[in-house]
């Protein structure tokens, strides 16, 4: 069954599991302890911590493992914080960060410290000079700066050596959560924070690290122990640890060719999935990307049911849709974006994805689709390009007013039941008439824009209503 969600966690490398189970015999013992068997512990720790600090390319002493890659992004900001108070207590981060970094902030904002959030374009990328803005905007003294190195669910890589130079300018230390991106290389640049996750590269899980460059003024929460330089406290998972480093050194090696082989599979998915399925918006940045990853989202599809169908196909995919989360709110990162949220698929290739298994991905995709449109009442792309819309892209001819308009009431239902029925009344309206449409789910303040992009009808904005939200809708020519 082809496992197509290495974004989440990694399937354990090959080095990873040998280095563990050797690790297992030779990594038992304590090694803050001076008799035989922890002296050997010690060495193997010492060399993991060797072998992961040039990975990251800082120092040794630099670098503490964590019990988890959330871990290290929580003991950092709140080192860094707790550090640097005098200096200031504001917060920057990004609107698309790791929700490890939205809670931290979320924290820090509870203990009384302030949060900056830097907007993102519609690829998701953070523009060079965002956070340049950020802080000399900012009305208070900034203690830290945080930023993703690429992004999790869209795969977007962000300007990380360009911000490290603004923070570094304004005297401001930069923490770089680089859990996507540190297998396939190091996260360039003047950054003077980092933290990853082992099970994103193919290493064991409960396993992160965390790495602190000289100078930066950093004070751990206590309490604290002798462990990890006082910065991770706890007995050290050895073996696990072992393990990460070895993995990590290992798929580094790998990188570059297997990089360009699944940029070549994933540069197919892109090309193809647009041509396949009708009303499919990709989205990410289409080159400053990571090379495995890929998302992409599907008008009038509900996306736990696509998730669904495609496991039954034997295909394992991640999605960011509203309809896939116990809250039935959209992702984060896509309403950063404004893009379609409906039906969202995101595909992550596992090194050593074989090219004969994204074809029969692309083979099994437009047939689920259509299942799960179909059990939807969704409109057929016949009906919907039979004079009654026109496609993104083109240009608008004039919008001719109309007091014509058209209320739907969707009230009670969820993505993407309220794009839908959107979608079968707007050709009921003439040209310039407006369709309403009522909606207490969350999803269809994101959804019904993105709709009109795609499907170049004209947003007018929404407006409170008695129960929930009112969206208005204009019928473009």
């Amino acid at each position: 069954m082809p496992y197509f969600d290495a974004a989440s966690s990694a399937p354990l490398h090959p080095v990873a599991r040998q280095a563990l189970l050797a690790a297992l015999d030779e990594g038992w013992a304590d090694p803050a302890r001076l008799y035989r068997e922890g002296r050997r512990a010690r060495l193997l720790l010492d060399a993991a911590r060797e072998a992961a600090a040039e990975a990251v390319g800082c120092r040794p002493d630099e670098l503490v493992f964590t019990p988890s890659g959330t871990r290290a992004v929580h003991d950092g900001i709140a080192g860094a914080l707790a550090g640097r108070r005098r200096a200031g207590r504001r917060l920057i981060v990004s609107a698309v960060e790791h929700s490890s970094v939205l809670h931290a902030a979320d924290a820090h904002e509870a203990d009384g410290g302030t949060v900056t959030e830097v907007p993102v374009d519609r690829t998701g990328r953070v523009a060079p000079d965002a956070y340049a803005v950020a802080l000399r905007e900012a009305p208070d003294g900034v203690a830290l700066a945080c930023l993703q190195s690429a992004n999790h669910e869209v795969g977007t890589v962000q300007p990380t050596a360009e911000v490290a130079e603004t923070c570094a300018a304004a005297d401001v230390p930069l923490l770089v959560d680089a859990a996507q991106s540190l297998g396939w290389g190091r996260t360039e640049g003047n950054w003077s924070l980092l933290a990853a996750s082992a099970h994103k590269w193919g290493g064991p899980a409960g396993v992160g690290l965390l790495a602190v460059r000289k100078g930066v003024r950093f004070r751990t929460a206590p309490p604290a122990d002798e462990r990890e330089s006082g910065r991770s406290p706890g007995f050290e998972n050895l073996p696990a640890i072992v393990a990460a480093a070895a993995s990590l050194r290992a798929v580094q090696a790998e990188a570059t060719a297997e990089a360009e082989r699944l940029r070549g599979l994933v540069d197919r998915i892109r090309a193809r999935v647009p041509e396949l399925v009708p009303e499919v918006e990709v989205v990410g940045d289409p080159e400053r990307r990571l090379p495995h990853l890929v998302t992409f989202s599907c008008l009038y599809v509900d996306g736990e049911a696509l998730l669904h169908e495609l496991d039954r196909a034997e295909f394992s995919v991640s999605s960011g849709s509203s309809c896939t989360s116990s809250t039935l709110t959209p992702s984060h990162v896509l309403r950063a974006m404004g893009v379609l949220s409906e039906g969202n698929v995101r595909v992550s290739l596992p090194r050593g994805t074989a090219g004969a298994e994204v074809d029969r991905f692309l083979e099994v995709l437009p047939g689920v689709v259509a299942r799960v449109r179909d059990r939807l009442g969704a409109p057929r792309r016949a009906d919907a390009a039979a004079g009654r819309d026109r496609g993104p892209g083109s240009e608008p001819e004039p919008e001719p007013e109309s007091e014509s308009e058209l209320v739907v009431d969707s009230l009670g239902k969820r993505c993407p039941i309220p794009v839908i029925e959107l979608a079968k009344v707007i050709g009921e309206v003439p040209v310039g008439g407006v369709v309403t449409v009522l909606s207490d789910d969350e999803a269809a303040r994101l959804d019904i824009p993105a709709w009109c992009e795609m499907r170049g009808q004209t947003y007018v904005g929404e407006r409170a209503a008695e129960r929930g939200v009112a969206y208005r809708v204009r019928r473009r020519a």
